[in-house]
């Protein structure tokens, strides 16, 4: 089945699928999490693979890039990890432009 990120990742169970291919990536990690889960539900018997296309120095390779450090600032808010935020981040997360 092929779809988009946004439709994968609402009320869909795909036990059947074992391989998920994300070619779109999206600026939230959650909404790609929530799109892997539809795979991960019970019922699921096989081991599941997630692949990711990118092209390197592209705008989808800075998405990830974006992922990771959202992924880095929700986890030191919720004091999962050892660094401390960074005047650069604390200003990327609060200031509007």
């Amino acid at each position: 089945m092929i779809m988009s990120l946004k439709a994968a990742c609402v009320g869909l169970n795909l036990v059947a699928a074992s391989l998920v291919l994300i070619m779109d990536p999206w600026w939230n990690p959650t909404t790609e999490d929530q799109a892997i889960d539809r795979v991960h539900r019970i019922g699921q018997t096989r081991p599941v693979r997630v692949v990711r296309l990118l092209v390197s120095n592209s705008v989808e390779d800075r998405l990830l890039k974006l992922q990771e450090k959202k992924k880095k600032m929700v986890a030191c808010a919720f004091g999962k990890c050892d660094q401390r935020f960074s005047l650069e981040d604390w200003e990327h997360l609060l200031v509007v432009d």
